[in-house]
């Protein structure tokens, strides 16, 4: 045996799919959660982090935004996923959450890619030429 077989997972096999077993049975390793209902608890855990977060960015950032409409737009975020069911794409969506959260935390964003997420909700710009004629805008 080498010795990175132990610690990293043995001589460069593949574990996540087994190939030529079954009728298309594959086995999946999990990232993080081993079902759907662990994967549920790491999205609570998150959105709560986020909640609590709120009043300490907009705060630090001296957001233009009430706290309401800090922790509204977080509701908004994770609603906007709430249809995934797949344990890993969860996990992958959680870790993602978890970065932005602490890059938030620790000031390594400005105040812009805060706000960045609240102007998603503006309507979208006039694409065909009369309505940007009608709004005002040069084609």
């Amino acid at each position: 045996m080498r010795r990175w077989e132990g610690r990293y997972g043995g001589g460069g096999r593949n574990k996540m799919a087994v190939a030529g077993k079954g009728a298309g049975a594959a086995l999946v390793k999990p990232i993080f959660s081993r079902n759907l209902g662990e994967a549920k608890r790491r999205v609570r855990e998150l959105y709560r982090a986020w909640y609590r977060e709120v009043p300490n960015t907009v705060h630090l950032y001296q957001l233009d935004i009430t706290v309401k409409q800090g922790r509204n737009k977080v509701r908004e975020m994770f609603m906007k996923n709430a249809h995934v069911t797949d344990p890993r794409v969860i996990d992958m969506l959680v870790i993602k959450g978890k970065m932005e959260l602490q890059e938030t935390i620790h000031v390594w964003k400005q105040r812009t890619h805060i706000m960045r997420y609240f102007h998603e909700t503006e309507t979208p710009q006039p694409k065909d030429f009369l309505s940007k004629f009608y709004a005002g805008h040069n084609p």
